[in-house]
Order: C-alpha cells, then sequence, then structure tokens
C-alpha cells in the first residue's frame, strides 16, 4: 500500500458519511495514472498553487484599489482566509479538508483587476457575448487557459466548487458549501478590518447588535462564526449558520454594504476603472496581433472578444495600470 492509499483509507475510516472521498472522485476531463504519494484532491491543491493565476493574485485588488500600506488585503491574502476558514470549517464536521482547500484556492483565480468594479466594467463590456462573472472565468482559467491552454485537469468535485461558491447555483459537495460561506466569512470580517484601518468606518461606528452577535474584534468575529456553523451543521446535517447567527450575520453585510462597499470615500477611484478596462479592451480588440501567443490561440477557438477578455481579465491592477499609462498617456519628451 503506497502513502496515496494510506490517506484514502484514512478518509474511508475517519471522515464522515458525507465527506467526499478522494477515491470516489468524478475524475478528471483527462485519465492520467495516480500519484504514488498525493490523492486527487491534494494534487488539485499543488496545480492550483503553482499556477500563474494564482501568483497574479498578490496584485488584485480585494476592496481597496491599489492602497497604500503592507497591511491590507489583497485577493491572495482573501484567498488563504478562506481557504483556513474553509479548512478549519470541514475539519470541525470531520468532512474532506484537502478538496475544501483546493476549491477556496481556486475559487477567485479568474478576479479581474481592480476587484469588483473591474468585473462590473468587464461584464458591461461583454454583455452581448453572454457577460463576465468571475466565478465562471475562474472555471475558465482552470479549464482553458492555464498551462498554454490545456488547463490543470482538476477533479470535477474542485471545478464545481469553484464555478458555484457564489451565484444562485450551490456546489454538489458539502466541501463546496463550505468555500461558499467561508468567503463571506472571511471578504466581511477582513473588509470591516481593512476598512478601520483606512479610516472609512470606526469601531464605534459598528451597530451595537452586531458587537453583540460577534464581538468587537477581527478573531472573535471569526471564531463565532466558525462555531456556529460547525455545531449548526453538525446538528442538520446540512452547511449552514443558525437561524439567529444567519440573521445578524445579514445585518452585519448590510452595514457593510451601506458603509464601506457604498462608501464614496473608499470608492472613489473606482469611476477610473471602466476607463481603464473599457481602454484596454478597445485597444486590444482593434490589435489582436499585439495579444500574447497563448491568447491568440483563444481567438480560433473562443473568438476574438473571449480572448481579449481573457488577457485583461488576468492582469493585475499594476500591470493594467502600466498597460494603459503605455498604451494612452504620452511619454515625456526632453529637449536638448
Amino acid at each position: 500500500m503506497n502513502l496515496r492509499e494510506e490517506r484514502q483509507t484514512m478518509e474511508r475510516e475517519m471522515l464522515s458519511p458525507l465527506a467526499s472521498l478522494a477515491d470516489s472522485t468524478a475524475g478528471r476531463d483527462q485519465r492520467e495514472p495516480e500519484c504514488e504519494i498525493r490523492t486527487a484532491y491534494q494534487r488539485d491543491i499543488d496545480r492550483i498553487t503553482h499556477s500563474k493565476a494564482f501568483r497574479r493574485l498578490k496584485h488584485k485588488t480585494q476592496v481597496f484599489l491599489h492602497p497604500e500600506g503592507d497591511h491590507y488585503r489583497t485577493r491572495l491574502t482573501h484567498t488563504l482566509e478562506v481557504m483556513r476558514i474553509g479548512r478549519t470549517i470541514a475539519r470541525g464536521l470531520k468532512l474532506n479538508e484537502d478538496l475544501a482547500e483546493a476549491v477556496a484556492l481556486g475559487h477567485d483565480l479568474g478576479h479581474t483587476p481592480f476587484g469588483h468594479a473591474g468585473e462590473r466594467a468587464l461584464n458591461e463590456i461583454m454583455e452581448t457575448e453572454g457577460g463576465f462573472r468571475h466565478n465562471e472565468q475562474s472555471l475558465r482559467v482552470v479549464e482553458k487557459l492555464e498551462k498554454d491552454g490545456r488547463g490543470l485537469n482538476l477533479t470535477a468535485e474542485v471545478k464545481n466548487g469553484i464555478l458555484c461558491h457564489t451565484g444562485k447555483v450551490h456546489p454538489n459537495t458539502h466541501e463546496g458549501e463550505i468555500v461558499r460561506i467561508a468567503d463571506r466569512i472571511a471578504y466581511i470580517n477582513h473588509d470591516v478590518d481593512d476598512a478601520i484601518r483606512a479610516g472609512i468606518i470606526r469601531q464605534t461606528d459598528i451597530p451595537e447588535e452586531i458587537l453583540c452577535a460577534f464581538g468587537t474584534g477581527h478573531s472573535e468575529r471569526i471564531n463565532t462564526l466558525i462555531c456556529d456553523i460547525i455545531f449548526e451543521s453538525r446538528k442538520n446535517g446540512q452547511i449552514s449558520l443558525s437561524q439567529q447567527t444567519s440573521f445578524a450575520f445579514d445585518s452585519f453585510y448590510e452595514f457593510m454594504f451601506v458603509s464601506v462597499y457604498r462608501n464614496m470615500k473608499a470608492k472613489s477611484e473606482e469611476k477610473k476603472v471602466f476607463g481603464i478596462i473599457k481602454g484596454l479592451f478597445d485597444y486590444f480588440e482593434n490589435n489582436p496581433d499585439l495579444l500574447p501567443p497563448d491568447y491568440q490561440r483563444v481567438i480560433v477557438r473562443d473568438g476574438l472578444k473571449r480572448a481579449v477578455a481573457d488577457y485583461v481579465s488576468g492582469m493585475t491592477d499594476k500591470y493594467a495600470i502600466y498597460q494603459y499609462c503605455k498604451l494612452f498617456v504620452p511619454g515625456a519628451w526632453e529637449v536638448r
């Protein structure tokens, strides 16, 4: 028995009957030999972590555009926080931690530069092509864009969790459901933390009922939510918050939506995002020969607009700004 088989035996003996077992995966689109050391979901973790799209997350906006300061979250640190919350919940419920981790690490790979402002811009530009949604793009990244267009050949369960981490359709595994709720727990809690750091809101602005429900600090709030999910899910067999905590959590989200996500001080730069995204999109649509070779191949397979959307959505904030300045901002002319 090799190390992978030992791990698979351990999963069968120790995990809940509701867990997704690695040796029962629906498989990959392209069949390939099993690894002697890692289970299928562990291999997916490694493939995502070593991908180019994952590395680019470190320079993509979470909430605040191009923040000055070392401690604001980026799309990468958000992803890591989702992963840790997801693994903790999975462990508490005896579900498959590896599957939860793989889904969490891959869930935002398709996010645009400039956060949801960039996503809204691309969605408007791509309206006639079916729109643009970051969860669908994340799936596209792992299926069609990574590894020179070959994709990462991930398992069906990981891909389903990535696609369904947001939107109306829910994942078909409990581990995918964990990531869906861990994503929300992570971003609401770290966004309020960053908003206080940025001076957008003060601790005293948070309504008393929210403080009473979750506590005053970042770790206390997350611990309260994780414990509630674990205890409630154990009782009903579904991944969920208790009714009381869910109601308070919805109030917390509403407070953040009004005070931070629509706060003009926090979002004052977002009006410039559409101009940058639209300018870059139009330029490369009109000059497709200047797209990198990987995206030239996408044109043949999926059409020009989708290829340009793939290229622009994959840019980091810094690279998008650099490209825009290079293409549209006149350089200095030195007269001697």
